[in-house]
């Protein structure tokens, strides 16, 4: 059975930085393109960023340009998010995704931003 597990949210102050994690299993997670969406209270989930199966290519949504970065580790089955330079308007719950034969979410994690 597919799993996506997020770790690696919290409450950070502005201008603080976080690291995303999100461990795969049940699927072959190199086969996988991944990317990393948001969801803030009374909106809809963007996409934030995202990756292809072989790490050679990645693409962001404006908003987080030049602050957040996406990578992955195929040995580990874990794609990563590293924010930085963190804004209020960064606060949402963060969900990993697995594109592949089929397409796969994970439950969130919480990222708060807030002095």
């Amino acid at each position: 059975q597919a799993q996506l597990v997020e770790s690696g949210g919290g409450l950070v102050q502005p201008g603080g930085s976080l690291r995303l994690s999100c461990s795969a299993s049940g699927f072959i997670f190199a086969r996988a393109a991944m990317s990393w969406y948001r969801q803030a209270p009374g909106k809809e989930r963007e996409l934030v960023a995202g990756i292809n199966n072989v790490g050679d290519s990645t693409n962001y949504a404006d908003s987080v340009k030049g602050r957040f970065t996406i990578s992955r580790d195929n040995a580990k089955n874990t794609v990563y998010l590293q924010m930085n330079s963190l804004k209020p308007e960064d606060t949402a719950v963060y969900y990993c995704k697995a594109t592949s034969m089929y397409t796969y979410w994970g439950q969130g994690t919480q990222v708060t931003v807030s002095s």
